[in-house]
C-alpha cells in the first residue's frame, strides 16, 4: 500500500441516478450519505475532492426534447435538478462533519454561491470539499462536459467517474455476457470505439489537459479510496 494517495486533487463525476438508490424517483438518503462517508474517506487521506453530480433522478433535459418541447428550456430545468442534488449532498456532508461548499453555474445567491475559479481553487486550496452545480451554465452540455471543464479548471490529477459498473466494457455487461472489460485504455481508444463512458465533448477536453479518468462501481462503499490507495477495481482511461 502507498503511503501516499495516489491523486492529491480529483474531481468526482456521480449521475443523479445514482442518488436514487432502489427508488424511481428523488433521493435516497442513505445513498448519499455513503456516497458522503467515500468522500469523507478521501479528505481524510489528504485528498482534495470537488464533485459534480447530474440530474437524471429529477428531471432530464433532453426528455423535453424528445417530446417536442424546447430543448434550451429542459436544459435549464435539468440545471436546477443538478443544484437540488448538491444541496442534498452537500447536507450528507456536513453531516459527517466536512466543510463543504456548493458553486452554482447559474446566479441563485440565496441558495449557493456562484461559481468563479478562482474562488473554487481557494476553496480547495483551504480544506474544503467543492460541489459543482448548475452544469456549465449552458444548454447543449452535459453534467459529463460540466465535469471535465470544473476537472480543468481547478487542476485536478484525475476525473473519477461513478458508474453501475466496475469499469469499461466492450458492450453493456447486463446484456451482453461475452463483453470484455478493459483495466486500461486510451482517451482516443474510447473516441474510436464509441465506448459509453462519458460523452464525446468530456473525454475531448480531459484528453486536451492530461487528465486520467477513472471509471468504477460508485456503489460499492469505500471504492473511492480504495483507489485512491491504489487498490480496488476500476479502469484508467489515459494517453500515457
Amino acid at each position: 500500500m502507498p503511503a501516499k494517495p495516489l491523486y492529491r486533487r480529483v474531481l468526482l463525476k456521480a449521475s443523479g441516478e445514482a442518488l436514487m438508490g432502489d427508488q424511481h424517483f428523488g433521493i435516497d438518503v442513505s445513498v448519499a450519505d455513503r456516497i458522503a462517508s467515500d468522500i469523507a474517506e478521501a479528505r481524510e487521506m489528504g485528498v482534495e475532492v470537488g464533485l459534480v453530480i447530474g440530474g437524471g433522478n429529477i428531471f432530464r433535459g433532453l426528455a423535453v426534447a424528445s417530446k417536442g418541447g424546447d430543448r434550451v428550456t429542459g436544459d435549464h430545468m435539468g440545471m436546477l435538478a443538478t443544484v437540488i442534488n448538491s444541496l442534498a449532498m452537500r447536507t450528507s456532508l456536513v453531516k459527517l462533519g466536512v466543510d463543504t461548499v456548493v458553486l452554482s453555474a447559474i446566479a441563485m445567491p440565496e441558495l449557493c454561491e456562484s461559481f468563479s475559479q478562482r474562488q473554487a481553487t481557494a476553496y480547495m486550496n483551504a480544506g474544503k470539499v467543492v460541489i459543482f452545480a448548475g452544469g456549465t451554465g449552458n444548454p447543449f452540455f452535459t453534467t459529463d462536459s460540466a465535469a471535465a471543464l470544473r476537472a480543468a479548471e481547478i487542476g485536478a490529477d484525475a476525473l473519477f467517474k461513478g458508474t453501475q459498473v466496475d469499469g469499461i466494457y466492450s458492450a453493456d455487461p447486463k446484456k451482453d455476457p461475452n463483453a470484455v472489460r478493459y483495466d486500461r485504455i486510451t482517451h482516443r481508444e474510447v473516441l474510436t470505439q464509441g465506448l459509453q463512458v462519458m460523452d464525446t465533448a468530456a473525454i475531448a477536453l480531459a484528453r486536451e489537459n492530461n487528465i486520467p479518468i477513472i471509471v468504477y462501481s460508485i456503489h460499492e462503499k469505500g471504492g473511492f479510496g480504495a483507489i485512491l490507495r491504489g487498490e480496488g477495481h476500476c479502469t484508467i482511461v489515459a494517453d500515457a
